[in-house]
């Protein structure tokens, strides 16, 4: 006795629908994140795109321009401002590059160094905000850098 199975319904996927767009689930992150920086890196007197140009500097100075602009993934025409902006607010320096007068480098100063140690209580106020494991935002993380690999690689 043979027994045929009924078809399945197939069920159209939208796939323009919005809920299912990664892009949107990224815009909408990234702009959440953003803000839950906002508070802390106020009092510091920093932007969000101020406090990358300062993790760079932090993890190595100096850095010349086109150094930090390939770090932070921006052009060096939009980084510009930032560092004009850091540099009126006494954290940084600008200068021709030792190694190569061409080049523009940019030293953190002792204010900007100094700031380090307030920027530490950052990260873990961020966690602690979120509200989820270290665990999870690091693989979350590391997702993101392959999706954006991934990126590079298309474009």
């Amino acid at each position: 006795m043979s027994r045929t199975r009924a078809p399945r319904p197939t069920v159209e996927v939208d796939l323009l629908a919005l809920d299912r767009q990664v892009c949107f689930a990224l815009a909408v992150a990234s702009r959440n994140i953003v803000g839950l920086y906002r508070p802390l890196l106020e009092p510091m007197g920093l932007t969000h795109p101020q406090y990358l140009v300062m993790l760079a500097l932090w993890e190595e100075s100096p850095l010349r321009v086109c150094e930090i602009a390939d770090r932070l993934s921006l052009e060096p025409a939009t980084l510009s401002p930032l560092l004009k902006r850091l540099e009126a607010a006494g954290l940084l320096t600008r200068g021709r590059d030792t190694r190569d007068e061409r080049a523009l480098a940019v030293s953190l100063t002792a204010a900007g160094r100094r700031l380090r140690s307030k920027a530490l209580k950052v990260p873990p106020a961020v966690i602690d905000r979120l509200g989820m494991d270290l665990g999870d935002l690091e693989a979350i993380r590391d997702r993101l850098g392959v999706l954006i690999e991934a990126t590079r690689r298309t474009a």
